[in-house]
């Protein structure tokens, strides 16, 4: 494949120090340094001029973690930038750095040049550039600037378009955690019988359909006619009704009105085959979220609720309910609805019991909610706004937002969902280190109805990290649960069978050499259908 033709020249600093050796060389290096977060023909001149210099070019990039440059950056992961250079023939050798600048790289390296573009000298050179002339200079290096006017910078033409390459990023994730389709299946096989207690806010959300008849002329009413009401369960209950989907054995408590919603959701779920834990309140309704809907399109949405907390008494149930269920894994689905706030979260988290994976999703659209409440839990899955609230933090990238909010909640595991963008994930120990964030785009490919792809996601998801699987792993099978729920219209439960289907349409595009395309498809007629179909 593409990725493992062009591998071997792809070092770490120390394996290119042993392979160069120490000064004086027999041959000339010559070095480069940038992000590449998309090369481009001035690149190409740059690095072409570089090599005509020396006998060996080598070029470093810039490590994902240290790229600030707008609040998506890079597009091109680090694994994705390094192998696109190392497709050069005029490329010897491609590192990424571990360091915010390529200063300790030269200090190591000892290369006889750095080549710089034009544009680092044409005004006067600017002080990072002296900084990496005098490192030259400690040893005798000389530093180069390629001539002409071509600006060497990939932000200009990223400002234009960001690239789509889902695929590629998608297909380097999996060749690094070395991951296959066939472990996808063993996965989605496994979590057969895995114990979940889901516990949180209920909310039934329904869909008036109506036609538009016109509107006032003494006032600006739009006058709509009343054609049909559907329901769906959602909040925690989806939650719930996703990890059953996914063959889970789960278990929900939950907090409902003594009203008919109450009646419609425990029919509901129970007919799904979960268990339900109905914690009633009769001085509030069941959470009730109805859209009216024209054409298709969503004219006003009218909330039945009560977002006062819960009281002692029924928080003592909840207390109750966590500690005698026994479980593999727990989720707190956060709507902020009653159940979860300041004073009642830490009795809920004390009555965890021990050995439990604890997941928290905390979804605030139009309450105060904050995820870092839920400090030490294995896995939280904010969105990015909820993560902007939580750290106050309105300007960051992307990966410093992510980083920053992994250490306020010392969780093991962080998935920030980007909506349309995708998500990141955050994990390990050092969540500095160069693999140590993972990026995936959405994969939707005609979105229906996107309510609800964020508890596809954590359903999937967490389950694959309760049962032991890799960060990597789960985040793809997330993603993959995510883009199934926005093609759908309406909150459906996602089945395995729909994340497996998912899965292949993106092994056919995935589907590089010739060999691959033989073994997936066939020619019937004219035509080369999948071998299934054939």
């Amino acid at each position: 494949m593409f990725f493992n033709k062009f591998q071997h020249k792809i070092k770490t600093i120390e394996e290119l120090q042993r392979i160069l050796n120490q000064r004086p060389k027999k041959q000339k290096v010559v070095m480069c340094h940038g992000c590449f977060d998309v090369v481009h023909p001035g690149h190409v001149r740059h690095l072409a001029y570089a090599k005509s210099k020396a006998d060996i070019l080598v070029t470093s990039i810039t490590a994902d973690r240290f790229i600030t440059k707008g609040k998506m950056r890079p597009h091109v992961p680090q694994a994705l930038r390094a192998i696109n250079l190392a497709a050069f023939e005029m490329v010897d050798y491609v590192i990424i750095d571990e360091n915010p600048t390529p200063l300790q790289a030269i200090s190591i390296l000892k290369p006889d040049f750095f080549a710089k573009g034009y544009e680092y000298i044409s005004q006067g050179m600017p002080t990072k550039t002296e900084e990496e002339e005098r490192t030259l200079d400690v040893y005798g290096g000389k530093m180069l600037f390629t001539p002409g006017d071509i600006v060497y910078s990939s932000s200009s033409l990223i400002h234009l378009a960001p690239p789509s390459i889902r695929y590629e990023k998608l297909w380097a994730l999996m060749e690094s955690a070395q991951i296959t389709f066939a472990d996808f299946q063993r996965v989605l096989e496994r979590m057969k019988g895995v114990k979940v207690h889901v516990v949180g806010d209920t909310i039934i959300d329904g869909f008036m359909q109506t036609t538009m008849i016109g509107g006032q002329t003494k006032t600006p009413t739009v006058s709509v006619l009343y054609e049909s009401q559907k329901n769906y369960v959602g909040g925690a209950g989806i939650v719930a009704e996703h990890l059953r989907a996914a063959g889970a054995d789960v278990t929900l408590t939950t907090l409902l009105g003594n009203d008919a919603l109450k009646d419609f959701t425990l029919e509901e779920l129970t007919s799904r085959d979960i268990k339900v834990n109905a914690i009633l309140d009769e001085n509030r309704p069941t959470t009730h979220k109805n859209a009216v809907v024209a054409k298709g399109y969503r004219l006003i949405k009218i909330d039945t609720l009560d977002n006062s907390s819960i009281n002692d008494a029924l928080l003592d149930l909840f207390a109750e309910y966590i500690e005698k269920t026994p479980c593999d894994m727990i989720i707190f689905s956060d709507f902020r609805h009653g159940i979860f706030n300041r004073r009642t979260i830490p009795a809920l988290v004390s009555a965890i019991p021990k050995h439990c994976y604890k997941v928290a999703d905390s979804q605030v659209a139009s309450r105060w909610g904050n995820i870092t409440e839920f400090k030490g839990f294995d896995l939280i899955t904010p969105n990015e706004r909820e993560a902007r609230f939580a750290l106050a933090d309105q300007d960051s990238g992307i990966r410093p937002l992510g980083s920053d909010l992994y250490d306020a909640a010392q969780c093991k595991t962080l998935i920030l969902k980007l909506g349309e963008k995708g998500i990141l994930t955050c994990f390990g120990r050092d969540h500095t280190a160069l693999d140590s964030f993972v990026v995936l785009d959405s994969f939707v490919d005609h979105c229906q109805d996107a309510v609800g792809a964020g508890d596809a996601l954590l359903a999937y998801a967490a389950l694959a990290l309760a049962m032991g699987e890799s960060p990597i792993m789960a985040s793809i099978l997330g993603t993959m649960a995510a883009a199934c729920e926005c093609e759908y219209d309406g909150n459906i439960p996602i089945a395995k069978s729909d994340v497996m289907k998912k899965l292949d349409t993106v092994s056919r595009h995935m589907a590089y050499s010739e060999e691959t395309q033989m073994k997936s498809y066939q020619k019937v007629g004219n035509t080369q259908v999948p071998v299934e179909l054939a």
